[in-house]
């Protein structure tokens, strides 16, 4: 939905438990009019029963860095915390379940702001940024990481506790087993070390013949 007023956008993306609002302008100074927005001028994140987030570019860019690649690696078995050094915003499991959002401010003697989101809410959350980024009428570059493959621990992280200690288990189990059934075998017989026997007697010279 857009709403315009003179030259100011308003774009608006609907889900089920949040509502994000952004407001902009097109960037002139490169030819945009109409419905595009080049610049934004601020942005609003609507929670059901929930406090309401406002924020400049870099805070909803702050935002998209971390929740986007978070989803991804949840859809791919990896659950850990993903944050930037020095931006607003971290997001990782929380210790009760769900996702912890931890949200900071930049006003002075303004306390973190944590969110616990279940998995519908984070659902929702990425399904509005997701709309955001895919949106045509966005005409500005957002800084946002390329998706990367996992990494070889990510990989192994993947796999259950029990399921990676099953093969090394099972090895240490087959070699104890082996072992255990060489101990049980009888040793070989030892064939008797032969007798020692009596030189055979030398035949005496025959005599000379005439």
């Amino acid at each position: 939905m857009v709403q315009s007023s003179v030259m100011k956008q308003s774009l608006v993306f609907d889900q089920l438990s949040c509502r994000l609002q952004v407001e902009g302008l097109p960037d002139v100074s490169i030819g945009q009019s109409g419905v595009a927005l080049g610049i934004i001028t601020g942005w609003s994140l609507q929670w059901v029963g929930r406090p309401l987030l406002e924020g400049r570019r870099e805070h909803l860019q702050a935002l998209m860095q971390v929740v986007l690649p978070y989803a991804r690696h949840l859809i791919s078995g990896v659950r850990r915390d993903f944050s930037i050094a020095g931006e607003p915003v971290d997001i990782g499991p929380h210790p009760e379940g769900g996702h912890r959002l931890l949200l900071r401010s930049s006003q002075p003697d303004t306390p973190p702001l944590e969110m616990h989101l279940d998995d519908a809410e984070l659902a929702d959350l990425v399904r509005v940024l997701d709309l955001l980024r895919l949106d045509s009428r966005i005409q500005l570059t957002l800084d946002l990481p390329e998706p990367e493959p996992l990494g070889p621990r990510e990989l192994l992280e993947r796999i259950p506790l029990h399921r990676r200690l099953t093969a090394p288990l099972g090895g240490a189990a087959a070699l104890a087993v082996s072992a255990a059934l060489v101990v049980l075998l009888p040793l070989p017989a030892v064939p008797p070390a032969p007798s020692p026997q009596a030189p055979a007697p030398q035949a005496a010279p025959e005599a000379p013949r005439p």
